[in-house]
């Protein structure tokens, strides 16, 4: 299968392109180039992975494989890319084997704030950032996965590409036609107008605060879903609550409950989505939460309650303990 030349595709012959790709001798040199591209090779490991710890180890590697090999290539950035990227392609590939076994639903860990930023690529930026393009992501092959990546939503060549995964550029091209098309097949374009959508998130928990079901449940989707990822090391709704009574309903009895032992709920965006965290009395992460805003609802909310998912969000509380607190409040209340 081939693909059409479009004007995107025509940038296959511009690496080399950025501050990065300068030759700085002598190891301070070394150190300020990676500095300046370790934004990026995390960004990239990160949608590769979907695990912020995994793509600062990759980071970590990448920097260790750099410095050992006293390379002085002429771009800096596409041969940091290439290593980032194909130890990636290892560890995703040794991950897929553990996330068969994975219990419940998994998720990304959660992303508080990208540390890359490129203003002629911050709607694809955005876009491949949020929890349900990541989990689209994770539909593909690896090779797949990381083409799309590097390709779709950080504008490499296909020269650069089919370098940094070790395949050729006709194999690549392939590669992302496949991937271009099962991206596009699963999901709804992001969300463009933030202001509307950060709006909508306001009422959203300002109507969960009140307690308010029939305020909430308007502002839902009819076919809502509720999903957590727990891992099984925490509670969850086993596969999910769903439709917008049962999820208005069952949001409102958790805010109290968890308000009634102390819990505070930070809002904030969480994948480059409206979101929270919710922490216990104390400050310990509880979990976190994602909304996907569609045609001005929420069409779903994802928790991630894992705890091996949320250690650099900041100390995890222990949710069982927590949520026996909250459940014997409750019985309380109605006593």
């Amino acid at each position: 299968m081939t693909e059409d030349r479009t004007g995107r595709d025509r940038a296959d012959d511009r690496a080399g392109d950025d501050s990065g790709d300068t030759d700085d001798s002598g190891e301070s040199g070394r150190v300020e180039q990676f500095e300046e591209l370790r934004p990026l090779l995390f960004s990239i490991a990160y949608r590769i992975l979907g695990s912020v710890s995994g793509a600062e180890d990759a980071v970590q590697e990448t920097w260790v494989r750099f410095q050992a090999s006293g390379a002085r290539p002429d771009s800096v950035k596409a041969y940091l890319s290439t290593i980032v990227t194909r130890l990636c392609l290892d560890e995703l590939r040794s991950a897929r084997v553990r996330r068969e076994e994975y219990v419940g639903p998994w998720f990304p860990e959660p992303l508080l704030s990208d540390p890359y930023e490129d203003p002629e690529r911050a709607a694809e930026l955005a876009d491949s950032l949020s929890m349900a393009a990541l989990l689209l992501l994770e539909r593909l092959s690896p090779l797949e996965r990381a083409v799309f990546v590097l390709r779709e939503v950080f504008g490499f060549g296909f020269a650069e590409v089919a370098t940094a995964v070790g395949r050729s550029e006709a194999a690549c091209r392939q590669a992302a036609v496949r991937a271009r098309r099962h991206m596009d097949e699963g999901r709804r374009r992001f969300e463009s107008d933030r202001a509307a959508r950060d709006e909508l998130a306001d009422r959203f928990f300002d109507a969960l605060r009140d307690g308010d079901v029939d305020g909430l449940r308007e502002l839902l989707t009819a076919d809502v879903q509720l999903v957590s990822d727990s891992g099984g090391k925490a509670p969850n709704w086993g596969r999910g609550m769903f439709g917008d009574t049962n999820v208005a309903h069952a949001l409102v009895a958790i805010y109290d409950a968890f308000r009634n032992i102390g819990g505070v709920v930070e809002q904030r965006p969480v994948n480059g989505e409206p979101g929270a965290i919710f922490r216990d009395r104390d400050g310990r992460v509880l979990n976190t939460w994602s909304l996907d805003v569609q045609e001005g609802r929420v069409q779903a909310i994802r928790t991630v309650l894992n705890p091996d998912k949320l250690g650099h969000v900041g100390d995890v509380a222990d949710a069982w303990s927590v949520v026996r607190e909250a459940m014997q409040a409750r019985r309380d209340d109605h006593l």
